[in-house]
């Protein structure tokens, strides 16, 4: 097996990619009517809308290192927003949406504040806080090259798009990202939300073509919804009962308990590995990872209460023919194991379920319950 890593390099751009597309699609989630969100269009991610007054264009970046004042992805944006092939002007807003926080002596924490006269002058000011020899180096650094080409152009245009630009920084990771998204579908199991996070993702990436990539507002409704339907639970389910009989260590370590003592009252001995089976299925049942336990703790809540009911008339009745007390008491104790459950809605439960739950009232020491038919 080939136990080398990943280059650097690609898993670092393929992650940058990915996180873009997780900007994406967390955008789609707002879209309106007529609006869809583009990739490469004119930049990493773009709202567009027939009022372009309610279309963005967003360049995303996600670093760890600061946000400075001499930082390549403030002035790179800056010169690709201004460059003669970017029509700005069908965007109401730009924004720089970057994992960065502020530098701590950055003079650009205000920005969003700012006028675009203020803004223009803060440029000004760091770019001539670099020393003379760097800007006017025969060879410049790509970061000088950048600030250049911003502080060359045309200043209109340049006041123009500084006008339209917002700083969005400290912004969600991948991870964080990712969560926010799967807090957003309703009704959907959180063990499968995964799945759908996977499936709007790939459903993303599925809409590229060779020449465009976008995501309108129809299909992506249209997709979370397919989504939705396919990993709900339609209804609730019970969980699973297999008729666990419980072994003789299992008895003799539950055997002081009440529901055990009042079947051993009445004599009814080979009974009891079955009943205590059945408890601890109802026990189990009440410890796993279920999507829906409110809905099943609060069904199995009400459902109990309806077995007590049904069994205390069972007893009464069972008390009016009692002649042989043993007797009436073991014939009670098989009906009601042996009677089909009660439905709950459409569904029809396990009878262990019903078994384990009228142990388990057995049990309760406040009910007052017994087997044993007393005259």
């Amino acid at each position: 097996m080939n136990s080398e890593k990943t280059k650097n390099a690609a898993l670092t751009t393929a992650l940058a990619f990915h996180y873009q597309v997780l900007i994406g699609l967390d955008k789609c989630f707002s879209l309106e009517e007529g609006q869809s969100v583009w990739f490469e269009k004119d930049g990493d991610v773009s709202l567009m809308s027939p009022n372009a007054l309610a279309s963005t264009q967003t360049e995303v970046k996600d670093y760890t290192a600061p946000l400075t004042d001499h930082h390549e992805n403030l002035w790179k944006t800056l010169k690709n927003w201004l460059a003669p092939e970017f029509d700005h002007a069908q965007y109401s807003v730009l924004v720089l949406h970057t994992t960065q926080a502020f530098g701590t002596t950055t003079r650009l924490k205000n920005w969003n504040t700012q006028t675009a006269e203020h803004r223009l002058q803060v440029l000004k000011d760091i770019f001539l806080s670099r020393p003379e020899d760097e800007r006017n180096a025969e060879n410049p650094s790509d970061i000088v090259k950048f600030q250049k080409a911003v502080m060359t152009c045309d200043e209109a245009l340049l006041k123009s798009v500084l006008s339209k630009m917002t700083l969005f920084t400290e912004a969600d990771n991948s991870q964080e990202l990712e969560r926010h998204i799967l807090a957003k579908p309703v009704g959907i199991p959180k063990n499968n939300l995964n799945s759908y996070l996977h499936g709007l993702v790939g459903f993303v990436y599925a809409q590229a073509t060779q020449h465009s990539w976008s995501i309108n507002q129809y299909a992506f409704a249209a997709k979370c919804e397919e989504l939705t339907a396919l990993l709900c639970k339609k209804a609730f389910t019970f969980p699973l009962f297999s008729g666990y009989e419980a072994s003789e260590c299992e008895v003799e370590l539950h055997q002081d308990r009440l529901f055990v003592q009042k079947i051993a009252e009445i004599e009814h001995h080979e009974m009891i590995p079955d009943a205590v089976g059945n408890w601890l299925e109802l026990q189990n049942s009440f410890l796993e990872q279920l999507d829906e336990y409110p809905l099943y703790k609060d069904k199995t809540v009400t459902y109990q209460n309806q077995l007590v009911k049904k069994y205390k008339l069972a007893y009464s009745s069972a008390q009016l023919e009692a002649t042989d007390e043993i007797k009436i008491s073991k014939l009670l104790y098989n009906k009601t194991m042996q009677e089909q459950p009660l439905n709950i809605g459409n569904d029809i439960p396990p009878i262990e379920y019903k078994n384990g739950l009228i142990h388990d009232a057995m049990d309760d020491d406040e009910r007052d319950l017994k087997w044993r038919i007393e005259p």
